[in-house]
């Protein structure tokens, strides 16, 4: 993997393990922002053809990550963020008073916050149940299940296929998931998956994706409507909407992003490959948590994930003392947890330096 640590300037630098908050920038991603932003400050960012350049990079991008998740780009649409594509599903649905929507105990506040709006806006009940117990834990009315695919606190994975034999709608919070670990929409049988650019995919904040299943998304309504969302912008005030999932765009993502998130996707899915890369960060994990558990820490219980959790007593300062020696790590604040992030880019030796700092 040295072609790919090549890749990541950062990594001449530092240990960084913390790509479950923003993944490491990469130096072509770099390069290809830059020349687009010098390209509007010479030609500026008017005329057709520019506009013609940035719908045509939106596209190739959303085929792009619809390809890494296993779906159409038709049912993908483009956000700002994981939480802007969970609260464009909840738009979205029906959801009325006495409705239930089932969530876990280890969810992001970028989730329960768009939960809590909903019920607050529209009286529907909002049950937390243990994550490893939520497909037992769907009752008679529950007409939603928003939860992780991959906990954020954890690391553990959502049981996807007990969740899909169920009768409620089902959202996935892919923030952890998108990029990190092997994504088949289709195989999750999920009806919304919602996640980030900036994280696993090395991309630039303020780009999201969310999934919506083809067979559901023309019945639903735009959640946002906007120029982005309109099959006949002409018209707008027919709301004429685009008939798949692109009526869920909620962001016109700036030229220069677009140029980042499809650079950072080259460097991933340059030899050996994205799925390549996801293996050895899941193997790099795994020996992470061992050998963390194997000198004493508790480990929180996780899958094969990018996600390595233990517990420490004072775990700001430690996540401090870490930094003063160049590995990036973070703390979860309310919990007693510090968190690696482990990507295929990561060393063994930088996972040696981080257990020898971490008792």
């Amino acid at each position: 993997m040295q072609a790919l640590r090549a890749e990541f300037p950062v990594l001449e630098r530092l240990a960084y393990l913390n790509a479950g908050t923003n993944g490491p920038v990469p130096r072509r991603a770099v390069d290809a922002a830059g020349a687009a932003l010098e390209e509007q400050a010479l030609g500026g960012r008017g005329g057709g053809a520019f506009f013609e350049r940035v719908v045509g990079a939106g596209g190739r991008l959303r085929a792009r990550v619809a390809g890494v998740m296993g779906c159409e780009p038709a049912e993908l649409a483009l956000t700002g963020s994981t939480t802007d594509g969970v609260n464009a599903a909840l738009a979205a649905l029906d959801l009325r008073e006495g409705d239930e929507a089932l969530t876990s105990d280890e969810e992001h506040p970028g989730l329960l916050a768009p939960l809590a709006a909903a019920r607050e806006r529209r009286g529907i009940r909002v049950r937390v149940a243990p994550f490893g117990e939520l497909a037992e834990a769907v009752g008679p009315h529950t007409r939603l299940v928003a939860c992780s695919h991959v906990s954020w606190v954890t690391g553990r994975v959502v049981d996807a296929a007990g969740l899909a034999a169920g009768p409620a709608r089902v959202l996935l919070d892919g923030a952890q998931g998108l990029g990190a670990v092997p994504v088949d929409v289709a195989e999750l049988a999920c009806d919304f998956y919602a996640a980030s650019g900036q994280k696993w995919l090395c991309g630039p904040n303020g780009i999201g994706y969310l999934f919506v299943r083809r067979d559901l998304a023309g019945q639903l309504p735009s959640p946002w409507p906007s120029y982005m969302s309109l099959a006949a912008p002409e018209r707008a005030l027919e709301l004429e909407l685009l008939p798949d999932a692109r009526r869920f765009d909620t962001a016109a993502p700036a030229a220069q992003q677009l140029a980042w998130a499809l650079a950072a996707l080259d460097v991933l899915e340059a030899a050996p490959g994205l799925d390549a890369v996801q293996a050895r960060a899941a193997e790099g994990a795994e020996r992470l948590a061992g050998e963390l558990a194997e000198r004493g820490a508790t480990v929180a219980p996780r899958g094969r994930s990018t996600l390595v959790s233990w517990e420490h007593p004072d775990s700001a300062a430690l996540v401090e003392r870490l930094r003063e020696h160049g590995v990036v790590v973070r703390n979860l604040p309310g919990t007693p947890y510090v968190r690696a992030s482990v990507g295929g880019w990561t060393s063994d030796e930088e996972l040696d330096r981080l257990l020898a700092l971490a008792g």
